[in-house]
Order: structure tokens, then C-alpha cells, then sequence
């Protein structure tokens, strides 16, 4: 197992739920050492969190040989008030979008962002 991963400090706008659901949403048969790493968490935090998330019905799991092949529902809504009627699929939907603009081109809005 590696070492912990850099601290973060501060806060941010994204949760770990939902990082640890975007990294399973682009490959359902991630391992959870990858998974944290990309997310930069301790394993032991990913299990956890995939736990939180199975218990509530976002995500299941099935063991083939090793690995796990993870199942997102995609239909699930969201817990938060605030997000009322809005599902897994469409936050996922969102994070793969702002995903696929900053690959394409990193710095790519900041001046729209910032009304230049």
C-alpha cells in the first residue's frame, strides 16, 4: 500500500463521494488503490466512501476473480435539499463535461469566467 497522499487544505466545491463516483462512473472495474489515487485519499477512505455509497443505494458491487465490477444507479437522487430532483446521472453528466473541456484545453474559460 503507498504512502498517504498530499494533504489538502481548505475547502473545495466538490465532495469525495462524488470524486470516488466520477473515478468509478469512467472505469467500473477500478481498483480502489486507483481510485485513490487519482482522488488523492487513503484507501482506507475510498472503501468508506464506497461503503457510504452502497448503503445508500448509489452504487453496487459485484466481485469477479479479485476485482470488483462497480454498478452506478444512475437514477438514484440526489441527498442534499437543496439538489431535489436532481440524479447521480446528471451530476455525473456534469462532471464529465467540465472533465472533457479541461482536457481539451486547461485554461480554456477562465477569461468567460472572469468577463474578459
Amino acid at each position: 500500500m503507498g504512502g498517504a497522499p498530499e494533504p489538502h487544505t481548505g475547502w473545495t466545491f466538490i465532495t469525495n463521494h462524488a470524486r470516488v463516483l466520477a473515478v468509478i462512473a469512467e472505469d467500473q472495474n477500478a481498483r480502489v488503490r486507483d481510485i485513490a489515487a487519482h482522488c488523492r485519499l487513503t484507501e482506507r477512505a475510498v472503501q468508506k466512501i464506497i461503503s457510504d455509497l452502497e448503503h445508500s443505494g448509489y452504487l453496487s458491487h459485484t466481485r469477479e476473480g479479485r476485482g470488483n465490477i462497480y454498478q452506478i444507479e444512475p437514477g438514484t437522487i440526489l441527498r442534499h435539499p437543496a439538489e431535489a430532483g436532481l440524479t447521480v446521472a446528471s451530476l455525473l453528466g456534469l462532471l464529465a463535461q467540465v472533465d472533457i473541456r479541461h482536457a481539451a484545453a486547461p485554461h480554456a474559460g477562465r477569461e468567460s469566467m472572469r468577463g474578459d
